[in-house]
């Protein structure tokens, strides 16, 4: 998942009242204490933008634990899963591992990550609710969420401006009054909503704003729900967007999303907060000064209320073969508690409570994707989830959906192919 800054700060003397977390091993660390060695893998993204961060954590927990040795793993997101699949088979496993928030449900349901007590971690009662769906499996904690990343609306606020519009849209109201008038401006070769309809967090932000789901639980046990009356309802407003707005390909995914953007040929698009920016590069804008013709704004839904996001971003885990789990978790204590916090806010990163995500709010360079990030939905959190995202099932019906199968069928064959795998481990 990628990451971009707004700034850069050092942070230092990070001083967290921590306290250990389940499991034991032959070190008797299950308090945390007499442990040797740490090991911890993170992401390219700590290496190359808060290694001050990384430090201050593993400064606090030198603290506690003179002549300790604290050693670091990097690895860039594409290969993370396949290099730690293959270490969690041996007696090697690290101590602290960084996973994408959807990444964590199958290591979860296969018992590979230690259960925590998250009343140990600072903010932990304020945990935003997406990412604290994200390290719960059958109402146990087996994660701390490190920080997010939410999605927003951006339009070209010269092109609002053609049409009369010199304000951000605040209602579904005004957001489709103003599309509407942009589109006949520009004529049916111009998208002024740019929405690859593959592009399923886009999709299911409408699904969730209508009262639907991807699938519901019961028990145990999950059962899919694009069929319902609330899902369908989500849908069709979603194929609303896609046939009055969307002119390009609607069957190429969002990948490039940025790139299309810069182009010029679109006026909106509803992306990760990072998207406009990277649009608005010089590599990108084929434009010229696009990044001053840009606006983001809370997007807004059908149904009254700020469409809901899927917030992205990464949680810590401790391997159940950890042998340094109480060391472990104070070192995620420490990396995620309210200084971290702000260290990753001043990279602009959302944090992972609401507590720290309030003053945002008033701030005018945060507001948007703070205010945004109120309103979220997540994933399952069903076994099979990890199945049901590689046989890209949503995918498939979105894009059927653009080309003209109804809603019904469409969500009707998506939830039988959910069903045949959500609940295998």
């Amino acid at each position: 998942m990628k990451r971009k800054l707004i700034a850069a700060i050092g942070v230092a003397g990070m001083m967290v009242s921590i306290a250990a977390c389940g499991g034991s091993d032959k070190s008797g660390d299950k308090a945390g204490g007499d442990v040797k060695e740490l090991t911890v893998w993170l992401t390219v993204d700590a290496q190359n933008n808060w290694p001050e961060l990384v430090k201050a954590a593993d400064d606090a927990v030198a603290k506690k634990h003179p002549g300790i040795k604290i050693k670091h793993e990097y690895y860039g997101w594409p290969d993370k899963n396949t290099k730690l699949d293959a270490v969690l088979a041996t007696d090697k496993a690290p101590d602290v591992v960084e996973m994408g928030n959807s990444e964590m449900i199958s290591y979860m349901a296969k018992g590979a990550f230690a259960e925590v007590d998250a009343s140990k971690f600072e903010n932990s009662d304020q945990w935003l609710d997406a990412l604290k769906a994200s390290v719960t499996y059958n109402g146990k904690t087996y994660g701390v969420p490190y920080y997010a990343g939410g999605r927003v609306g951006t339009w070209r606020k010269d092109i609002a401006a053609e049409v009369g519009v010199k304000a951000a849209p605040k209602t579904w109201a005004e957001l489709t009054a103003a599309l509407d008038a942009i589109q006949k401006k520009k004529g049916d070769k111009f998208s002024a909503w740019y929405q690859p309809s593959p592009d399923w967090y886009g999709a299911m932000a409408f699904v969730y704003d209508a009262g639907g789901s991807i699938a519901k639980q019961d028990g145990e046990t999950w059962k899919a729900n694009l069929s319902s009356a609330e899902s369908l309802k989500g849908l069709t407003a979603y194929k609303g967007v896609l046939d009055k707005y969307m002119h390009g390909d609607k069957t190429k995914d969002e990948s490039d999303r940025p790139v299309v953007f810069g182009q010029g040929k679109s006026a909106t698009i509803f992306a990760a907060g990072w998207e406009g920016a990277t649009a608005a590069d010089p590599k990108s804008d084929k434009v010229g000064g696009l990044k001053d013709k840009l606006e983001n704004f809370v997007m807004p839904g059908p149904n009254g209320k700020n469409l809901p996001v899927f917030l992205g971003g990464s949680d810590l885990a401790i391997p159940v073969k950890s042998k340094a789990q109480g060391a472990a978790a104070e070192w995620i204590a420490a990396f995620t508690g309210a200084e971290g916090q702000k260290g990753l806010v001043s990279k602009g990163n959302l944090p992972n409570n609401k507590a720290a995500l309030a003053p945002l709010k008033n701030d005018p360079a945060t507001a948007v994707p703070a205010t945004a990030a109120e309103s979220s939905w997540f994933v399952p959190t069903a076994p099979g989830w990890g199945q049901v995202e590689k046989a890209q099932t949503l995918k498939t019906m979105l894009i059927d959906i653009a080309k003209g199968k109804s809603v019904e069928e469409a969500a009707k064959a998506a939830d039988a192919a959910i069903d045949k795998v959500i609940n295998t481990k």
